[in-house]
């Protein structure tokens, strides 16, 4: 993996983690997560916590990098992802 890819994977996993765990468009799915296993319940715990919900993410997108590694989908995917979290950022900074 050169330095390149392993850049934009960590910030696709920043992204992604970030929108698992805090975005208002995976409310619902915390929401679901919530009523179906209980407020109290390590899946619950799983999606709401920021640390614990990156080393999925990260071992996903280690073997995603792994398997597709240097393919333009990829490429063009980690991108935007990494873009993405460095634009909300750069908003919540200048906020």
């Amino acid at each position: 993996m050169s330095l390149a890819e392993f850049l934009l994977s960590l910030g696709a996993t920043c992204r992604i983690t970030r929108f698992l765990t805090k975005d208002t468009l995976a409310a619902g799915f915390r929401s679901w997560v919530a009523d179906r296993f209980g407020d109290e319940s390590k899946p619950a715990y799983l999606v709401s916590c920021s640390w614990c919900t990156s080393i999925w993410v990260a071992s996903a997108m280690t073997l995603l990098a792994h398997w597709a590694g240097g393919t333009i989908g990829l490429q063009l995917t980690t991108t935007a992802l990494s873009l993405s979290y460095l634009a909300g950022l750069g908003a919540r900074w200048l906020d």
